[in-house]
């Protein structure tokens, strides 16, 4: 009976992953059912997976040459790779992984885990920077953008092998010259079946004769009109107020932006407001932020989601708020004012009124980011969206400038 069962087995094909014994070191195509040793010390190497597969069929790789952190292995398919139409990028020296095909949802599955996410061993933290994109500049006298909100905290005692979806806000767009209607950044957010959703919300647009109802409002809020006294609100906890406007005897300004730190401030007699700053981090160092363009360096300290500053008309030397430490674009009333810078949550500038050369396009709002840290020992490398990856003393630290998904 033995002999007829291992004959059986045979038959069946049912004798495991046939690995191929020479290690791959360029780019190539998986085949169903067979295991490869991916060889990445002197290059980075791109696994392609088969086309038209069928459900059950699987690959398996592993980092053969324990560099996969300085040359990633990038798994790209043209079905789904765990629901997304996205690269699989490994980026921990040591890994392994198989993955197997399940239907045309969500494609391409990751089923066992080695390397650093077996090290683990368990549940553990990941600390986060979520900001949401920055308000629209107004014109016509308007207000700087408000910043994107900005949250950082930490996600405890995670579990292993649940996926975190990264969404990053864009900013929103300054007031156009026809239509003086800016609009609000919009949303980021961490979500998860194992979370409660972490949502930063999008900054408010800067106060002008057309703003709509509600859009002055958001993570921090936008400056006001010239007619208006006050600016729109910030979310508790994500950002602050914008400034309010200024109008008597022929001087017309608006004000500044509120910002993750502090609100925008109110034009007075003495110009427009200028935005408020946002906040600084130390969840990534400057050096790496700068590489990955994200933030604010000012005087060695990182800022993210800073307000816009507002424009003027009637002042004396064309006069222009500030933008707030953290992208926040500068007002002005001769040129287009400065956009939020992208990446930052800032808020864009506001734009004033001279005669010549009348109504120009308000600043847009930067866009949102989002930065994960973890242990090392605990990263899984297991990442799409391409986020940037960098190894900061014994933490991995991931950069979300567009949507994409970790799991842990």
């Amino acid at each position: 009976m033995a002999l007829t069962k291992l004959t059986t087995d045979l038959i069946d094909g049912s004798l495991g992953t046939d690995w191929q014994a020479t290690p791959k070191t360029a780019n190539f195509t998986a085949t169903a059912g067979k295991g490869y040793f991916v060889d990445t010390t002197s290059t980075a190497i791109t696994v392609t997976l088969p086309s038209s597969p069928t459900a059950g069929d699987e690959i398996s790789l592993v980092d053969y040459g324990a560099n996969a952190s300085t040359n990633n292995i990038t798994i790209t398919s043209s079905d789904n790779i765990e629901g997304a139409a996205d690269d699989l990028v490994l980026s921990t020296d040591k890994v392994s992984k198989t993955l197997v095909y399940s239907d045309a949802t969500k494609g391409w599955l990751v089923t066992t885990e080695a390397g650093a996410a077996a090290a683990a061993g368990g549940p553990y933290d990941i600390d986060y920077l979520l900001v949401a994109g920055g308000g629209g500049g107004g014109n016509n006298d308007g207000g700087g953008g408000g910043a994107g909100g900005l949250l950082e905290d930490t996600i405890s005692t995670i579990t292993i092998g649940v996926d975190l979806t990264v969404t990053i806000g864009g900013g929103g767009s300054g007031a156009q010259p026809s239509t003086y209607q800016p609009t609000k950044g919009t949303n980021s957010s961490i979500t998860s079946t194992s979370i409660t959703d972490i949502i930063a919300y999008g900054g408010g647009a800067g106060i002008t004769n057309n703003t709509g109802s509600g859009n002055q409002n958001g993570g921090s809020g936008g400056g006001g009109w010239y007619s208006s006294s006050t600016g729109g609100t910030g979310v508790s906890g994500q950002g602050s107020d914008g400034g309010g406007g200024y109008n008597s005897t022929g001087l017309y300004a608006g004000g500044g932006g509120g910002g993750a730190g502090a609100a925008g401030t109110n034009a007075t007699s003495s110009g427009p407001g200028s935005g408020g700053n946002g906040l600084t981090t130390s969840i990534i160092s400057t050096a790496n932020a700068t590489t990955s363009s994200v933030g604010e360096v000012v005087s060695s300290s990182l800022y993210f989601a800073g307000g816009g500053g507002a424009g003027e008309e009637g002042f004396s030397g064309d006069l222009y708020g500030t933008g707030g430490y953290g992208g926040g674009g500068d007002g002005n009333s001769v040129t287009n004012p400065e956009n939020g810078t992208p990446n930052t949550g800032g808020g864009g500038g506001g734009y004033g009124y001279t005669n010549p050369p009348g109504h120009l396009t308000a600043g847009s709002g930067g866009s949102g980011v989002c930065i994960l840290r973890m242990p090392t020992a605990s990263y899984s490398g297991t990442t799409t969206g391409s986020p940037d990856v960098y190894t900061e003393g014994s933490d991995t630290v991931l950069v979300f400038k567009t949507n994409g998904t970790y799991t842990t």
